[in-house]
């Protein structure tokens, strides 16, 4: 029987990436809660405009799209300021409570991305919490004069509730400047939008497929769990929301009551600058020596070509692309996401095509983890009969990815500029998923029989001399040809800012602005 989920309860951007619904600008919003009987009384205002899961459209069941969209989430001290009963709070992750600067460790924000170096607004006072982020709202709109309506609908509902809450300022844009909100937009290219971010990658492909998802049945392949018999199913509800049955067939830890949990989950803010100067001259440098050019050293980067995604597993080398290419071309859009998606390492254990440290490959290693060594020197093959299910161990560790690219590289030759991506993860649990990925496969490759080699395009590598990063791109054991050694990685993207949120039901939004959560 298949899973319904009740899409009036979830919010939106919980089941829909904006920026492939029409939605290409958006602004992020932070507030400081001031006073809590009024504080409630604006989540109470604003949730009657958060946008849920229901389908939009002008059949049974559904609404007409709206032209901007209103989602809402909580920092734990937020939670706390809204009066939420210290029996429920204490039902919350303990990173969650710890917020992400004290987790810095964990996640490997040292160096340029310590805390001390992040945009002012995540600075915070520990004294008198007035500069603490308390909330989060995002505002994505179809046009930028109607993302303007929206935040200035924003503005005019915090006026409402004087002195229960304050917008917080402090973002860094262009020239230093401090606003009160983070834009975003997607990138742009010969005045029409595309799907990229800073460094030319095509983004936002192969995101998970979880049960209960309007038509996941489409979009299943590649992007749901591996099965034995080579087809692709969902993942459990419970790995993206609380209150569900996740892959291990239990519920993911969370507060209490039932109502406050289910159908929300935890929401992971990052802000990352990308040093684009840095990239290219890294990419041109190695693009000169590299045997197969620079457009596919910078594909061994990520595991996709840049220009359109396509994924090495499928297209490896020029002849191979250039058919992938003519298909992609005649492919519908359905057709087009299975061809992106649709794949597995099955058949390139040995790392020759996608290698071991690329970005793709140690997000999501799909059932590659599995391995056990082949008859030849260096190889691994897939252990069939270790798991039940292939990828056993990555479907534990899946993330929802939403966000988009921020600011314009005006100038490739300096890294300073205002430029990057703001990613926001979405998972039931911030430590088996994200933080595990974030330590153990970004900033680590030992899964990946690739011992310390950090994942080339977000590992934190190191400046200090006596400790270089490196990566190996490896080679078909059979082939004649040489593993090429990437040595001196310098760090390419730098964490500006973030935090952990709850993402509440639109039930549990209206119990927290009426005051009423009751953990008996």
């Amino acid at each position: 029987m298949t899973k319904q989920l009740d899409l009036t309860d979830i919010q939106g951007n919980v089941i829909r990436a904006y920026g492939r619904f029409g939605y290409p600008v958006a602004r992020y919003v932070f507030l400081n809660i001031r006073d809590s009987e009024l504080g409630r009384a604006f989540v109470a205002a604003v949730t009657k405009r958060v946008t849920t899961s229901v389908e939009w459209g002008d059949g049974e069941g559904q609404i007409k799209q709206p032209n901007w969209t209103v989602n809402i989430a909580f920092a734990y001290q937020g939670l706390k300021e809204l009066d939420l009963p210290r029996s429920s709070l204490i039902g919350f992750s303990g990173e969650f409570v710890a917020g992400m600067k004290d987790r810095r460790d964990i996640l490997g924000d040292d160096g340029a991305s310590s805390p001390e170096n992040w945009d002012p607004i995540w600075v915070g006072n520990r004294e008198t919490r007035e500069r603490d982020v308390h909330i989060f709202i995002s505002l994505n709109a179809r046009l930028t004069a109607l993302l303007e309506e929206s935040y200035q609908w924003l503005v005019s509902v915090v006026a409402q509730h004087q002195g229960g809450v304050v917008i917080l300022g402090g973002h860094r844009a262009d020239d230093g400047q401090l606003l009160d909100y983070q834009d975003v937009q997607v990138v742009m290219e010969d005045g029409k939008p595309t799907s990229k971010e800073h460094f030319g990658y095509t983004d936002g492909i192969g995101d998970p497929v979880f049960e209960g998802t309007p038509n996941y049945d489409l979009n299943v392949h590649g992007r749901g769990k591996q099965m034995a018999d080579g087809s692709w199913e969902p993942l459990a509800t419970g790995e993206f929301l609380l209150g569900h049955i996740d892959e291990a067939h239990e519920y993911p830890p969370a507060p209490q009551p039932v109502l406050l949990s289910r159908n929300g989950t935890y929401m992971v803010y990052r802000k990352l600058h990308e040093n684009v100067a840095t990239f290219d001259a890294y990419l041109d440098e190695h693009g000169k020596k590299y045997p197969g050019g620079k457009e596919l050293l910078a594909a061994k980067f990520v595991g996709r070509w840049r220009d359109n995604g396509a994924p090495l597993v499928k297209a490896p080398d020029a002849e191979s692309k250039a058919k992938f290419d003519m298909a992609l071309l005649g492919a519908d859009q359905r057709g087009k996401d299975k061809l992106l998606s649709d794949f597995t390492y099955d058949e390139d254990m040995s790392g020759g095509k996608c290698p071991f440290s690329a970005h793709i490959r140690r997000i999501n290693p799909r059932a590659s983890l599995e391995m056990v060594k082949g008859e030849n020197p260096g190889s691994m093959i897939l252990n069939k009969e270790a798991f039940d299910t292939p990828g056993a161990l990555t479907n534990r560790r899946r993330l929802l990815r939403r966000g988009l690219p921020y600011g314009q590289a005006k100038d490739r030759s300096r890294d300073d500029g205002n430029h990057g991506i703001v990613i926001m993860m979405l998972n039931a649990d911030i430590a088996r998923q994200f933080e595990f990925v974030q330590q153990q496969w970004i900033n680590y490759g030992n899964d990946f029989q690739a011992g310390s080699d950090k994942e080339i395009l977000l590992g934190n590598h190191s400046a200090d001399e006596k400790f270089p990063s490196k990566a190996v791109l490896q080679v078909d054991p059979d082939s004649d040809q040489a593993p090429y050694f990437l040595s001196k990685i310098p760090r390419l993207v730098e964490t500006r800012g973030g935090e952990y949120f709850f993402v509440p039901s639109m039930t549990a939004l209206r119990m927290i602005a009426m005051g009423v959560i009751d953990p008996t």
